[in-house]
Protein backbone atom coordinates (compact mmCIF):
# COMPACT_ATOMS: atom_id res chain seq x y z
CA UNK A 1 0.00 0.00 0.00
CA UNK A 2 1.46 3.16 -1.51
CA UNK A 3 0.53 7.01 -0.63
CA UNK A 4 -2.03 7.20 -2.97
CA UNK A 5 -4.01 3.99 -2.32
CA UNK A 6 -3.90 5.10 1.47
CA UNK A 7 -5.79 8.15 0.34
CA UNK A 8 -8.01 6.46 -1.81
CA UNK A 9 -9.05 4.54 0.61
CA UNK A 10 -9.53 7.08 3.11
CA UNK A 11 -11.65 8.71 -0.02
CA UNK A 12 -13.79 6.08 -0.02
CA UNK A 13 -14.52 5.87 3.53
CA UNK A 14 -15.40 8.82 3.50
CA UNK A 15 -17.64 8.75 0.84
CA UNK A 16 -18.99 5.47 1.71
CA UNK A 17 -19.84 6.23 5.92
CA UNK A 18 -20.31 9.51 7.75
CA UNK A 19 -19.87 9.65 10.92
CA UNK A 20 -16.33 8.81 13.13
CA UNK A 21 -17.94 5.26 14.07
CA UNK A 22 -19.21 4.29 10.47
CA UNK A 23 -15.98 5.07 8.93
CA UNK A 24 -14.04 3.20 11.25
CA UNK A 25 -16.06 -0.06 10.81
CA UNK A 26 -15.97 0.16 7.15
CA UNK A 27 -12.46 0.43 7.32
CA UNK A 28 -11.90 -2.15 9.67
CA UNK A 29 -13.65 -4.23 7.31
CA UNK A 30 -12.22 -3.29 4.23
CA UNK A 31 -8.83 -3.81 5.83
CA UNK A 32 -9.72 -7.35 7.09
CA UNK A 33 -10.54 -8.46 3.89
CA UNK A 34 -6.82 -7.93 2.84
CA UNK A 35 -3.40 -9.94 3.14
CA UNK A 36 -2.29 -8.97 6.67
CA UNK A 37 1.06 -7.14 5.20
CA UNK A 38 -1.33 -4.83 3.59
CA UNK A 39 -2.97 -4.59 7.00
CA UNK A 40 0.28 -3.54 8.47
CA UNK A 41 1.40 -1.11 5.51
CA UNK A 42 -1.99 0.91 5.79
CA UNK A 43 -0.19 1.37 9.94
CA UNK A 44 3.14 2.47 7.98
CA UNK A 45 1.15 4.74 5.88
CA UNK A 46 -0.87 6.50 8.54
CA UNK A 47 2.31 6.74 10.60
CA UNK A 48 4.20 8.23 7.45
CA UNK A 49 0.69 10.87 7.01
CA UNK A 50 0.17 11.90 10.64
CA UNK A 51 4.06 12.78 10.85
CA UNK A 52 3.63 15.01 7.86
CA UNK A 53 1.72 16.98 10.49
CA UNK A 54 3.79 17.59 13.13
CA UNK A 55 4.68 20.76 13.55
CA UNK A 56 4.70 23.55 15.84
CA UNK A 57 2.28 25.52 13.41
CA UNK A 58 -0.56 23.05 13.06
CA UNK A 59 0.08 22.15 16.87
CA UNK A 60 -0.42 26.02 17.81
CA UNK A 61 -3.75 25.94 15.31
CA UNK A 62 -4.91 22.93 17.37
CA UNK A 63 -4.29 24.45 21.05
CA UNK A 64 -6.29 27.69 19.60
CA UNK A 65 -9.32 25.28 18.66
CA UNK A 66 -8.88 23.69 21.98
CA UNK A 67 -9.45 26.72 24.20
CA UNK A 68 -5.34 27.30 24.18
CA UNK A 69 -4.21 24.10 25.52
CA UNK A 70 -3.90 20.67 23.43
CA UNK A 71 -1.85 17.77 25.05
CA UNK A 72 0.80 15.65 23.42
CA UNK A 73 -1.79 12.88 22.98
CA UNK A 74 -4.18 15.48 22.05
CA UNK A 75 -2.09 16.78 19.12
CA UNK A 76 -1.38 12.99 17.71
CA UNK A 77 -5.74 12.76 17.86
CA UNK A 78 -5.97 16.18 15.90
CA UNK A 79 -3.65 14.67 13.03
CA UNK A 80 -5.40 11.47 13.12
CA UNK A 81 -8.91 13.67 12.50
CA UNK A 82 -7.08 15.88 9.77
CA UNK A 83 -6.88 12.21 8.04
CA UNK A 84 -10.27 11.87 8.19
CA UNK A 85 -10.69 15.24 6.05
CA UNK A 86 -9.23 14.02 3.44
CA UNK A 87 -6.06 14.63 1.21
CA UNK A 88 -6.81 17.95 -0.19
CA UNK A 89 -7.63 19.08 3.27
CA UNK A 90 -5.10 17.76 4.90
CA UNK A 91 -2.53 18.91 2.43
CA UNK A 92 -3.30 22.65 2.35
CA UNK A 93 -3.34 22.70 6.68
CA UNK A 94 0.16 21.12 6.12
CA UNK A 95 1.04 23.56 4.21
CA UNK A 96 -1.32 26.57 5.37
CA UNK A 97 -2.29 24.91 8.99
CA UNK A 98 -5.24 28.53 9.30
CA UNK A 99 -6.23 26.24 5.74
CA UNK A 100 -8.76 24.76 8.45
CA UNK A 101 -10.53 27.48 9.04
CA UNK A 102 -12.44 26.35 5.26
CA UNK A 103 -13.27 22.77 6.14
CA UNK A 104 -16.67 22.21 7.04
CA UNK A 105 -16.19 20.74 10.26
CA UNK A 106 -14.58 23.34 12.30
CA UNK A 107 -16.65 25.56 10.44
CA UNK A 108 -19.08 24.10 12.41
CA UNK A 109 -17.82 23.78 15.54
CA UNK A 110 -17.10 27.55 15.17
CA UNK A 111 -20.61 28.20 15.88
CA UNK A 112 -21.01 26.08 18.74
CA UNK A 113 -19.42 26.45 22.32
CA UNK A 114 -16.78 23.91 23.05
CA UNK A 115 -18.80 22.28 25.91
CA UNK A 116 -21.15 21.17 23.70
CA UNK A 117 -19.07 19.50 20.77
CA UNK A 118 -19.20 16.14 22.24
CA UNK A 119 -18.46 13.76 19.99
CA UNK A 120 -17.35 16.34 17.38
CA UNK A 121 -14.32 17.40 18.96
CA UNK A 122 -11.49 17.63 16.70
CA UNK A 123 -9.61 14.03 17.16
CA UNK A 124 -9.89 10.78 15.81
CA UNK A 125 -7.81 8.45 18.29
CA UNK A 126 -9.55 4.94 17.35
CA UNK A 127 -7.71 5.38 13.91
CA UNK A 128 -4.97 4.79 15.11
CA UNK A 129 -6.26 1.30 15.80
CA UNK A 130 -7.97 0.31 13.27
CA UNK A 131 -5.22 -1.54 11.25
CA UNK A 132 -4.32 -3.39 14.70
CA UNK A 133 -8.07 -4.53 14.90
CA UNK A 134 -8.12 -5.82 11.50
CA UNK A 135 -5.00 -7.76 11.51
CA UNK A 136 -6.14 -9.61 14.47
CA UNK A 137 -9.87 -10.42 12.77
CA UNK A 138 -7.30 -11.99 10.17
CA UNK A 139 -4.83 -13.93 12.35
CA UNK A 140 -7.11 -14.62 14.83
CA UNK A 141 -8.30 -14.00 18.63
CA UNK A 142 -4.74 -15.11 20.50
CA UNK A 143 -3.33 -12.16 19.69
CA UNK A 144 -2.73 -10.35 23.19
CA UNK A 145 -2.64 -6.85 23.13
CA UNK A 146 -1.53 -6.44 19.52
CA UNK A 147 1.61 -8.22 20.10
CA UNK A 148 1.72 -10.18 16.96
CA UNK A 149 0.61 -7.03 14.89
CA UNK A 150 3.40 -4.26 16.53
CA UNK A 151 6.20 -6.73 16.29
CA UNK A 152 5.33 -7.59 12.16
CA UNK A 153 5.01 -3.08 12.13
CA UNK A 154 7.95 -2.83 13.43
CA UNK A 155 10.08 -5.62 11.39
CA UNK A 156 8.32 -3.27 7.87
CA UNK A 157 9.05 0.01 9.44
CA UNK A 158 12.59 1.30 9.34
CA UNK A 159 14.32 3.32 12.45
CA UNK A 160 13.85 6.42 12.85
CA UNK A 161 11.29 6.67 10.23
CA UNK A 162 8.99 8.94 12.46
CA UNK A 163 10.48 12.70 14.15
CA UNK A 164 10.36 12.86 17.83
CA UNK A 165 10.42 16.47 17.44
CA UNK A 166 7.89 18.43 15.57
CA UNK A 167 8.78 20.55 12.51
CA UNK A 168 10.11 24.39 12.90
CA UNK A 169 9.71 26.86 15.84
CA UNK A 170 7.00 26.25 18.68
CA UNK A 171 5.25 29.29 19.21
CA UNK A 172 1.96 30.13 21.80
CA UNK A 173 -1.18 30.21 20.50
CA UNK A 174 -2.40 32.02 23.16
CA UNK A 175 -0.87 35.17 22.45
CA UNK A 176 -3.72 37.17 20.22
CA UNK A 177 -0.77 38.78 18.55
CA UNK A 178 1.00 36.09 16.89
CA UNK A 179 -2.12 34.31 16.75
CA UNK A 180 -3.66 36.85 14.69
CA UNK A 181 -0.58 37.16 12.73
CA UNK A 182 -0.09 33.48 12.01
CA UNK A 183 -3.57 32.21 12.48
CA UNK A 184 -5.73 34.89 11.83
CA UNK A 185 -8.54 33.15 10.15
CA UNK A 186 -8.90 30.22 12.95
CA UNK A 187 -7.60 33.09 16.02
CA UNK A 188 -11.27 34.44 14.98
CA UNK A 189 -12.92 31.47 14.91
CA UNK A 190 -12.05 30.28 17.96
CA UNK A 191 -11.60 32.87 20.73
CA UNK A 192 -9.67 31.79 23.57
CA UNK A 193 -11.82 31.83 27.15
CA UNK A 194 -11.15 34.58 29.37
CA UNK A 195 -9.48 33.96 32.60
CA UNK A 196 -10.80 31.58 35.19
CA UNK A 197 -10.71 35.10 37.20
CA UNK A 198 -12.04 37.07 35.23
CA UNK A 199 -16.07 38.17 35.63
CA UNK A 200 -16.64 37.20 31.76
CA UNK A 201 -16.46 33.75 32.24
CA UNK A 202 -19.38 34.22 34.72
CA UNK A 203 -21.78 36.45 32.67
CA UNK A 204 -24.27 35.02 30.72
CA UNK A 205 -23.20 37.83 28.43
Amino acid sequence: MNADSFWQLIEKCRRRARTPDERLTWLRDELSRRPPTEVVRFQMRLDEVTDEAFTWDLWAAADRISGGWCSDDGFRYFGLWMVGLGREAFAQAVADPDALADTPELQHLAARPRELWNDDWPDWESLDYVAMKAYGILTGPNDDGGEAFHKALDAEQSAGAVRSDPLGKQWDARSETEASRRLPRLSAMFPLPPPADDPRRLSPN
